[in-house]
């Protein structure tokens, strides 16, 4: 998967966290959790596009390491909302999944990169074209 396409995937994620929001209830719960949701959600594709623009390979492993994160803390609330019952499973199961293929992928970069990085690898390397999109 070439980094345009992660690009533009993350930007969908965040889309759809965008959307998803609006069929949480509006009560205190509910808009605790989105609001926590957006921001982690959308975070994950502006984070990624900082990662593309790193001007080394260490800023590109922890403006990856970032993403992870923001991808897992999405999860998270993801996986907070179908516990706290407040949205049916069915609702949000394709968000959860997504965050957690995000962030296996990413991790796969950032093993890559910090490989690349200690054998002084070619930067094509650090391109997670070889990654597949297994949905």
């Amino acid at each position: 998967m070439s980094h345009d396409n992660l690009r533009d995937r993350t930007k969908k994620f965040a889309i759809a966290v965008l959307n998803f929001i609006e069929k949480l209830p509006n009560t205190i719960k509910g808009r605790a959790v989105a609001g926590q949701l957006v921001r982690a959600g959308t975070s994950v594709g502006a984070n990624y596009r900082a990662a593309c623009r790193s001007r080394s390979k260490a800023e590109f492993i922890a403006r990856i390491g970032v993403v992870i994160e923001e991808a897992d803390e999405s999860a998270y609330w993801l996986e907070l909302i179908i516990e706290a019952g407040l949205v049916n499973h069915g609702e949000v199961h394709h968000l959860l999944d997504e965050a957690n293929q995000i962030v296996a992928i990413m991790t796969q970069s950032k093993k890559t990169a910090e490989l690349s990085k200690t054998r002084h690898v070619s930067p094509d390397s650090l391109n997670p074209t070889l990654l597949t999109r297994h949905s």
